[in-house]
């Protein structure tokens, strides 16, 4: 059964490492890449000098960290608040209902949010209406990183609830009884109890999440960007695309994309490593 899924890594994602080589050549499509000339290093050097590239890795950094831990304290409360629903439908539903923009893609999601977010969209109407100045979020420097978290977030929390409902449903429900049983309210009952009993699935999806610090969301970005806020909306993968597939700069495109992979790879080491040691988890 594995082998289908083996077959299809191999050729989509170990046999175009070939291609890795044009990151060290000064590339021309004509030449191909057995004719290119070798030039090692220099795109690597010429990266590092650009004055705006530090710009683009802070707006990685920021985008991709801001995401990881509003994803995950979103997901808390709302696991922690969809606990306490009793009545089995409503929750069922509201579950179901959360959940559902996870499967949507971000250029359906985009579309919808270009429209409430522009200046004449529902949502400026009612900061309008309440005598406020209305705000271009999606072309704002001020406002685009912002947006950008929180848009994510209402796509993504859903889903993370799910695995923290899944860590509460371990919980012994005897240690329920026993607080009751000792006059602990609700709010005491999730502080003593839920909440050190969801702690070291909260831990393992926390160090699992630091390797994805260096992807920020391209389909996210690409989609709700313009030249506009590319001085805070710019990340690392909407970078590579427009040096490699508009410009035509494939040595730099592909130097700025292993570059990236490097960093990443040795992320997820570490973050491997620390779910090991803090949660127990391990792959092998």
């Amino acid at each position: 059964m594995l082998i289908p899924g083996i077959v299809a890594i191999f050729i989509f994602k170990y046999v175009p490492m070939y291609g890795v080589i044009i990151a060290f050549q000064d590339y021309r499509p004509i030449q191909g890449i057995l004719g290119s000339d070798f030039v090692g290093l220099h795109w690597f050097r010429f990266v590092v000098r650009m004055p705006h590239f530090t710009n683009i890795l802070r707006n990685t950094f920021v985008i991709a960290v801001g995401k990881v831990v509003a994803d995950q304290v979103v997901a808390i409360a709302f696991a922690l608040l969809l606990n306490e629903i009793r009545v089995r439908w409503y929750k069922r539903s509201l579950q179901t209902a959360v959940y559902l923009p996870n499967f949507l893609s971000w250029v359906i999601i985009g579309g919808i949010f270009i429209d409430i977010l522009s200046t004449r969209g529902i949502l400026n109407d009612f900061i309008a209406m309440l005598g406020f100045e209305r705000q271009f979020f999606l072309g704002s420097n001020r406002w685009f990183q912002f947006t950008m978290i929180w848009t994510d977030v209402w796509k993504q929390f859903g889903f993370n609830a799910i695995l923290y409902l899944a860590a509460l449903t371990s919980i012994n429900p005897e240690l329920y009884e026993s607080a009751i049983i000792d006059g602990a309210n609700r709010a005491q009952q999730i502080r003593r109890i839920t909440i050190p009993g969801m702690m070291a699935t909260i831990i393992l999806l926390a160090t699992l999440n630091l390797g994805q610090i260096m992807e920020a969301g391209f389909e996210q970005i690409l989609v709700m960007y313009n030249p506009a806020v590319y001085r805070t909306g710019d990340i690392i993968d909407t970078f590579v695309y427009r040096a490699g597939i508009i410009d035509g700069q494939y040595s730099l495109a592909a130097a700025v994309g292993l570059g990236k992979s490097v960093v990443a790879f040795v992320l997820i080491v570490v973050s491997y490593r620390l779910a090991y040691r803090y949660a127990g988890y391990r792959i092998f």
